[in-house]
């Protein structure tokens, strides 16, 4: 695998790199809440230890308790250095969380599953100091909460919850004058490459230098004076005046460019960030979905991205690019990363491997209005953290409805998920967008539709043709296509989520789709059938439930464990047009 040349092992934010960095991650005191009071809590009387990242419910963080638990304490010492400002970084943290610096609020925020920053400098000071982290989370239904169970126990495709820090925590030491957010936009109409960026204090004295690099030489160059908090400059990356030759990102050759941005104070550097980009246009264009201009079929997986000891968090950095590679050799080039935002590293293998990923908000099961404004402001927040990666080529506002279960004849519902979609796309106009994946609708850029009929035969005659898909199909008890006042225009059509098909080799009891398969060859003859049905519809490509089992959920294609059921040469075999 050839990395990129900004690459740092455990690097959190791969396309925003900085070699002043401390991992937090590790063993923290802890505690929860019905065992110690905030005084105590922040004086360090915590009782218990835990392994940061992991959740307190996994194995991996060395408690492995699954009862809900409304609030956590973690604490540990941090140094404080002295002429630097120091950003706290928690990537993930469910879902109120509070910082404390030497038993003061350093602040707080809301929300599960985009990362959360806070500048802690003035809390410090030099040499050792405390820090502290508590997290409020509940059962509620009306916030984002993905697949995580609002009940006592697990059920159907309803899972153990996460608590607090499920992700990467993280120091970083910047000087006062540095780049505050660096946003990449390639056009393949004249191979040239757009960057919005912005720095903490602009000024006329204020300098940013862009470097371009491939394969190792450096092909361009540009400075920008930053007397603007937000400014845009686009650079040509192959014309007459260059020698250079585009190189464009796909899922068979995924050509990256290095990035080095530097930023100066009169004359003086203050800040160096490394990052990358690609060359590549995915777009959804009358019926086909075209990649760099050409037809693309999507052959994804549905991955909730769960393990067996470690919940939603991945025990380590190869574990990630693991999930990827078993995904290869099977034959798919994608996934649907489903009602989970995976760690960004995901997406950087993703990159660096040529994958393509599908971005979802995990839902909400409850809509109300100050729900409606939660999730916005979560929502955005995840656009814009990994708007950079050439990977991700889809975004997913909302699932089979849910969250607005009434959205086929509730306006209020319709309206805010039509509404999500152009916030989306006013943000990122050059991806697809799909309002509600699976069935009902809004405005979306592909219709997706879910089906989990166990028999390839009667699945392709469900839908022999394509209005049987776009109006519903009279054999199809699964809801219309569209909500009321919504209509298929002529858009790319998938099927997003089939097959299911539970499969355990042992006697256990496990949960999925329709019948279980009772063999290797029954399994392998349900996918076959499966697949074949729907390659030969005509669309735009499908996703498969599902890559690995999930927790009570058997119907993977390996187990949590990411053993092979079956082998993975005869699921390339089937999975081949």
């Amino acid at each position: 695998m050839k990395h990129t040349r900004c690459y740092q092992k455990n690097y959190p934010r791969p396309q925003f790199v900085r070699k002043t960095w401390e991992d937090l991650n590790g063993v923290w005191k802890f505690a929860f809440g019905e065992e110690v009071s905030e005084e105590d809590a922040l004086k360090g009387n915590l009782t218990r230890k835990i392994c940061v990242p992991f959740s307190y419910e996994t194995e991996m963080s060395g408690i492995g308790d699954t009862t809900r638990h409304a609030v956590v304490w973690y604490q540990r010492k941090i140094e404080g250095i002295k002429d630097k400002r120091t950003i706290l970084h928690i990537e993930g943290a469910d879902y109120l969380t509070r910082v404390y610096v030497n038993g003061v609020s350093a602040g707080e925020r809301e929300g599960a599953y985009s990362r959360i920053s806070f500048d802690i400098t003035d809390f410090l000071t030099e040499g050792e100091n405390v820090l502290t982290v508590r997290c409020d989370d509940d059962n509620s239904p009306a916030r984002v909460r993905g697949k995580q169970r609002w009940m006592a126990e697990s059920y159907g495709c309803w899972y153990v919850q996460t608590t607090g820090i499920w992700k990467s925590v993280w120091l970083e030491r910047i000087d006062s004058v540095h780049l505050t957010g660096l946003k990449i936009t390639p056009d393949l109409s004249d191979y040239s490459v757009k960057f919005d960026f912005s720095v903490s204090e602009p000024s006329p004295e204020t300098e940013v230098r862009f470097q371009v690099y491939f394969d190792g030489k450096r092909i361009q160059s540009a400075s920008v004076t930053a007397d603007e908090t937000e400014k845009t400059f686009s650079m040509a990356l192959s014309s007459g005046k260059l020698v250079h030759q585009a190189a464009l990102w796909s899922v068979e050759e995924p050509y990256l460019y290095d990035l080095e941005v530097q930023v100066f104070r009169s004359g003086k550097q203050t800040d160096l960030v490394e990052s990358y980009f690609a060359l590549r246009d995915y777009r959804a264009q009358g019926n086909k979905i075209l990649l760099n201009g050409r037809p693309f079929y999507s052959r994804l997986l549905l991955d909730q991205g769960y393990w067996r000891k470690s919940g939603l968090t991945p025990p380590s950095e190869e574990a990630l690019a693991e999930d990827i590679r078993l995904a290869k050799e099977m034959g798919f080039n994608g996934v649907r990363k489903h009602q989970k935002t995976e760690d960004e590293r995901f997406f950087y293998y993703a990159d660096v491997m040529g994958f393509t990923v599908w971005c979802e908000l995990p839902s909400n099961h409850w809509q109300s209005d100050g729900t409606a404004v939660r999730l916005t402001e979560e929502w955005l927040n995840i656009v814009r953290q990994y708007y950079n990666h050439p990977s991700l080529v889809t975004w997913v506002v909302f699932n089979e409805s849910w969250g607005v279960r009434n959205i086929s004849c509730n306006s209020v519902q319709s309206n805010l998920a039509t509404g999500l979609y152009y916030l989306t796309k006013s943000i990122d106009p050059m991806r697809p967008v799909i309002s509600n994946d699976g069935w009902e609708h809004a405005e979306s850029d592909i219709l997706t539709l879910h089906d989990y009929e166990q028999s390839g035969k009667k699945l392709s005659e469900k839908y022999s043709d394509l209005s049987k898909l776009t109006e519903g199909s009279a054999g199809n008890s699964q809801p219309l296509p569209y909500a009321n006042g919504y209509s298929y225009r002529g858009q790319p059509v998938m099927i997003s989520e089939f097959g299911g098909s539970s499969y355990r080799k042992d006697s256990g009891k496990g949960w999925g789709y329709g019948e279980g398969v009772g063999s290797d060859e029954e399994f392998l003859e349900r996918f076959g059938s499966l697949v074949s049905a729907v390659d030969g519809m005509g669309i735009s490509g499908f996703c498969y439930t599902q890559i690995t089992d999930v927790q009570q959920e058997v119907n993977g294609l390996l187990t949590e464990d990411r053993a092979p059921k079956v082998s993975l040469d005869e699921i390339a075999k089937r999975n081949k047009r």
